[in-house]
């Protein structure tokens, strides 16, 4: 027998085994637990994990009675489909749009406005603008490419949509680089079907480096932001986590405890929810959520100072100021450095706080290959100092899956909805070469 000594031919070789492994042992064969149901959608690209990663606002989405999906399929089409709540079997319509799904950071961001328009951004990573909205409300077919208000949509990365109380759309966007990047603002009026800009530049890199944020609108209408710092493309150069929150839409921000900022926020007039060098495997872009009181929780994972590891963490404001609550479950070391999209044996994590309660309960969802890499979660009856309750939510590995959800949904019937597709991730922007694997929604409304 000849052994393998072309790097060329073993990579293929390894490949192949990939696409064997996930073919044979993807979410078909999983055995989820008997509250949960799921439904599949139809087949989506899986060489990488561009349908899939953490940041996409939103994957899911519902409307009164109807849930949209939105992921490309394995000819990089951009996918939508409907179906009624409570029901399995989906619409699906195969959009004229492609993108570059070979990178990661090109995911699809989707969002409903108050009269049923969807709204789609797609297939960004430092390029122009590509967005558009339905034809018609309840629609899954889409019109031309618009811009929105035409100026700072060349260099678009991160884009992601945010719905208000009253039916309006936040689009939050990074135009430039990682490292020197500034965030964009603009608002969407529901009356008059235009987009405004609200901010140019709401936190200011100065040119030395950019903020990795993650947003949310509570059931007040407040908009709270957080993010970490990066000085450079290497991920290893997160450091801190900042917040601020606006109480007007978006148009004016303040601290946590009211006071205004002088707008751009820059890293020297930014509010601090923790301190976290840089060097401390700090993830970015993660989530956020709120209380029925407003205060904010954020969810994110590093390496304390004095810990061998990464874990978990949920940084939340009380009475008495900040506080970080570690959840020490993990028990396998590794180290986060370098650019472009990483192969991480854990999940970015998602949170979600019960905001019609007076007790902060929640859950972490995640996804850590301590548990097979399956959909996992962390319950809590009191986010800020209950015991956890760590369960799986599916039988089978994901892959590289990241959780995103349903936010209206959430909010609506304190559902879970979840976007979920077993998917590989090489390291450093890489492909594999595999089938089309099955988008799937999991549903699962817990007892809160």
């Amino acid at each position: 027998m000849k052994t393998l000594t072309s790097p060329r031919l073993r990579a293929s070789c390894f490949m192949l085994l990939v696409a064997c492994l996930i073919s044979t042992s993807g979410l078909c064969a999983d055995k989820v637990n008997a509250s949960v149901s799921e439904s599949v959608v139809g087949p989506g690209w899986a060489n990488n994990s561009v349908n899939v990663v953490v940041f996409r606002k939103n994957s899911l989405v519902t409307d009164n009675d109807t849930q949209y999906v939105a992921y490309y399929d394995g000819d990089r089409h951009v996918v939508l489909g409907k179906r009624r709540l409570g029901t399995s079997s989906w619409e699906i319509h195969r959009t004229q749009y492609q993108g570059n799904a070979s990178d990661a950071h090109d995911a699809i961001s989707l969002m409903v406005d108050g009269a049923g328009y969807l709204h789609v951004a797609w297939d960004h990573h430092n390029n122009k603008l590509h967005y558009a909205q339905s034809v018609r409300a309840g629609s899954l077919e889409l019109g031309p490419q618009r811009p929105m208000v035409g100026r700072d949509e060349d260099a678009v990365t991160y884009p992601e949509f945010h719905r208000q109380p009253g039916g309006g759309l936040l689009f939050l966007y990074r135009t430039g680089k990682s490292g020197r990047g500034n965030l964009v603002v603009n608002r969407y009026d529901l009356a008059s079907k235009r987009w405004e800009r609200l901010h140019d530049n709401l936190i200011d890199g100065e040119g030395k480096r950019n903020a990795y944020w993650q947003a949310c609108i509570d059931q007040r209408g407040t908009v709270h932001i957080s993010w970490v710092w990066r000085e450079s493309p290497d991920v290893a150069s997160n450091h801190d986590m900042a917040y601020a929150r606006s109480r007007d839409g978006g148009r004016t921000w303040e601290t946590s405890d009211g006071t205004k900022y002088a707008l751009p926020i820059t890293a020297a007039t930014a509010e601090y929810a923790a301190r976290i060098p840089q060097n401390s495997e700090l993830i970015n872009q993660t989530s956020i959520s709120a209380d029925s009181t407003g205060n904010p929780y954020i969810a994110t994972y590093w390496r304390d100072s004095t810990a061998p590891l990464p874990q978990y963490h949920i940084v939340f404001r009380t009475e008495n100021g900040w506080r970080v609550r570690s959840l020490d479950f993990r028990r396998t070391p590794f180290s986060l450095s370098g650019a472009g999209t990483k192969r991480i044996p854990i999940a970015r994590p998602q949170l979600l706080v019960n905001a019609t309660s007076s007790t902060p309960s929640g859950l972490l969802v995640f996804r850590d290959e301590e548990r097979g890499s399956r959909v996992s979660m962390a319950s809590f009856t009191d986010v800020r100092n209950s015991p956890w309750t760590l369960t799986d939510l599916t039988a089978g590995s994901v892959g590289a899956w990241e959780p995103s959800y349903d936010t209206e949904l959430w909010k609506q019937s304190g559902v879970l909805s979840l976007f979920v597709q077993n998917t590989v991730q090489l390291d450093g922007e890489g492909n594999a070469v595999v089938p089309a694997q099955p988008v799937r929604v999991l549903d699962w409304k817990p007892d809160l």
